[in-house]
C-alpha cells in the first residue's frame, strides 16, 4: 500500500507519495506547486481555491504512478481558516495570516481578557496573528460575512471537507488557534465567548491518523479515481515536521526551518509556568497526544523579504550568501521576532533603522545587511534553545534542523557555532514525511512515532556541523543579547 501526503506550505505546494517496501520507507514527489496569495481590494487572501485544483491534479497524478493508495491526508500552515454558510459553501476567500487587519486588535484583546487568563486556558504564545484576533478583528469590523457563518475551519480541514463533505477540526491546528483548552482537550467557551464566536461554529476535534471520510463521488468521476480515505495527519505542518525529525531519542531539541522558524522539543503535557508565560513560549498539540514545548521565530522571511525590495538585481541565494561571506562578522544584529520585522514596506530599510535606533553600525551593503540577519537568527537560536532546556527540564547535546531552511548551509553552520553544539541538519521536507508516517502508522505499517523516526533516520541523508569559533561566538551572544534588549542569556554556552 501507499499514502499520499500533502504537505502545504506558504509559497509552495508538493504532493507525496510513500510506502514501506523491504523494509525501507520510500517516497516519490508527483506534484508541485506555487501557492502565491492574492491582494485585492487592499486585503491579503489565500487563492483557496486554486490551491484545492492542485490537490485534485497531486491526486489524478499519484494514481497514474500507483493505484494502491490507501489514504490522503494534508497539511499546512496554521491560524488561517475558512467560513461556511448554512448551505456549505465558503463565503469569503481566507485572509492570509499576513493581513494588516489584525494590527492592534491582540492588545485590545488581551488588555480586555487578560493575557494569564488566555495562557492558562490555552498555553499558546501570543502573535497578532493568531486566529482569535483575526475573528475579533472581524467581528470588530462589522464583517457580513460572521452574519452568514454557521461553520469555522482551519486551512487543512477546510480542503478535507472540500474533498470528504465531512466538517472536522484537527487536534495539532486547532491548538494552535488560542482558542482550544489542552486541559480538557475541547474548545474552551469562555475565549469563544469573548470574541462572539458561537460555540457550535467550532466542529468537533479529532486526532491525527483519523479517517474522516473518503473522495466525494463527483470527485472519483472527474479524476477517474476510486473512494480513496481521507485521513487527518498532523495537519500543522511544524506539528508534521516535528513527527519526521530523524531523532535517536525520545528527548530532543528541534527547529523547523523556513519561513518561520519554529524551535522546540517534544513534552507529555503542557508546560503553563509563569516562566514560559513570561516568555512567550507556546503548547501546541502534537502526534500521539503529545505536545511541542516551542517559540516562533520570525526565520527566513526577512532575508526573503530583503530579496523581494532588491529585485531586479542579482539576488539569487548563492550570490547574496557570497556577498555576506565579504562583509565584516558581528557588525550589528537585530531582535528577528521584533514586530516591525513582521510585514515592513521594504525590509532593508528597517533593518537599518533597527541598527541606527538600537545605537548599532548601520549595515549598508546587501552583503552586511543578509550577514545580520544570519548571525542574528543563529543568536536568537541560541537564546530560545537554552529557555527551552529550562522549561523542560532537559539539557540537549546538539539540535536537529530540519526544513527548506537547511538549504542554507550558512545558517545550519552559524546555528553550530552559536550554540556550541553540533546540528544535524536533515530532512529538508521532513513536514511530508511526518505527514506520511502519521498515515502508515494508522494503517498499522508503523509501530508509532519512535520506530516512524528510525524508518526516516534510515531514509534520509542528514548532514552535521559542528561548532566553530566558539569563543568569538560565545563573547558576542552577549554582545546580541545586550544590543536587543533581551537580556543575558540563561547559561553560558557548553563548550564544543
Amino acid at each position: 500500500m501507499s499514502v499520499l501526503a500533502f504537505d502545504l506550505g506558504a509559497g509552495s505546494g508538493r504532493a507525496v507519495l510513500g510506502w514501506i517496501e523491504a523494509g525501507r520507507l520510500e517516497t516519490m514527489d508527483v506534484h508541485r506547486f506555487k501557492n502565491e496569495p492574492v491582494r485585492v481590494n487592499g486585503r491579503f487572501h489565500w487563492d483557496i481555491y486554486r490551491i484545492f485544483h492542485e490537490l485534485k491534479e497531486g491526486i489524478r497524478s499519484a494514481y497514474e504512478e500507483r493505484q494502491d493508495i490507501e489514504s490522503i491526508a494534508i497539511d499546512s500552515w496554521a491560524v488561517d481558516f475558512g467560513c461556511l454558510g448554512q448551505d456549505g459553501e465558503l463565503l469569503r476567500h481566507p485572509y492570509h495570516y499576513r493581513d494588516a487587519h489584525t494590527d492592534g486588535v491582540m492588545e485590545q484583546v488581551t488588555e480586555r481578557i487578560g493575557k494569564k487568563f488566555i495562557f492558562e486556558r490555552t498555553g499558546i504564545q501570543f502573535l497578532p496573528f493568531n486566529t482569535i484576533y483575526q475573528l475579533e478583528a472581524m467581528v470588530k469590523a462589522d464583517s457580513p460575512v460572521l452574519k452568514e457563518t454557521r461553520m469555522l475551519l482551519m486551512i487543512p480541514d477546510l480542503l478535507r471537507y472540500f474533498l470528504t463533505g465531512e466538517m472536522k477540526s484537527e487536534f495539532t491546528n486547532a491548538t494552535t488557534t488560542q482558542l482550544f483548552n489542552p486541559r480538557t482537550m475541547d474548545w474552551d467557551e469562555e475565549l469563544l465567548k469573548a470574541v462572539g464566536v458561537p460555540r457550535e461554529w467550532m466542529a468537533e476535534v479529532v486526532m491525527p491518523g483519523t479517517r474522516v471520510g473518503e473522495l466525494r463521488e463527483d470527485l472519483q468521476h472527474e479524476l477517474q479515481v476510486p473512494a480513496i480515505p481521507v485521513y487527518t495527519s498532523a495537519e500543522h505542518d511544524t506539528g508534521a515536521a516535528v513527527a519526521g525529525v530523524p531523532a535517536e531519542s525520545s528527548s530532543f531539541a528541534y527547529l523547523s526551518c523556513g519561513t518561520w522558524s519554529l524551535m522546540g522539543t517534544e513534552i507529555e503535557e503542557p508546560a503553563t509556568t509563569p516562566e514560559a508565560f513570561e516568555w512567550n513560549f507556546t503548547n501546541e498539540g502534537g502526534i500521539e497526544r503529545t505536545f511541542r514545548l516551542l517559540k516562533n521565530i520570525m526565520g527566513l522571511w526577512i532575508f526573503e523579504e530583503c530579496r523581494r525590495a532588491w529585485r531586479g538585481d542579482d539576488v539569487s541565494h548563492e550570490a547574496l550568501l557570497e556577498q555576506m561571506e565579504e562583509a565584516p562578522a558581528f557588525q550589528s544584529f537585530i531582535d528577528p521576532d521584533d514586530l516591525q520585522f513582521l510585514h515592513p514596506a521594504d525590509m532593508p530599510s528597517q533593518i537599518q533603522q533597527y541598527c541606527r535606533e538600537t545605537g548599532q553600525k548601520v549595515p549598508e551593503t546587501k552583503g552586511e545587511i543578509v550577514r545580520c540577519i544570519m548571525e542574528s537568527l543563529a543568536m536568537k537560536y541560541r537564546h530560545v534553545l537554552e529557555r527551552t532546556e529550562q522549561l523542560s527540564g532537559q539539557s540537549f547535546s546538539g539540535l536537529y534542523m530540519v526544513g527548506g531552511g537547511i538549504k542554507n548551509t550558512h545558517l545550519s553552520q552559524f546555528t553550530a557555532n552559536a550554540l556550541g553544539r553540533n546540528v544535524w541538519a536533515g530532512p529538508k521536507e521532513a513536514s511530508a514525511l511526518g505527514n506520511i508516517t502519521v498515515q502508515l502508522t494508522a494503517a498499522g505499517k508503523i509501530k508509532d512515532r519512535h520506530e516512524a523516526r528510525k524508518y526516516i533516520r534510515a531514509a534520509v541523508e542528514v548532514n552535521a556541523f559542528s561548532p566553530k569559533e566558539h569563543t568569538a561566538w560565545n563573547t558576542e551572544y552577549e554582545s546580541f543579547c545586550k544590543k536587543t534588549g533581551l537580556g543575558n542569556g540563561l547559561s553560558k554556552v557548553k563548550k564544543a
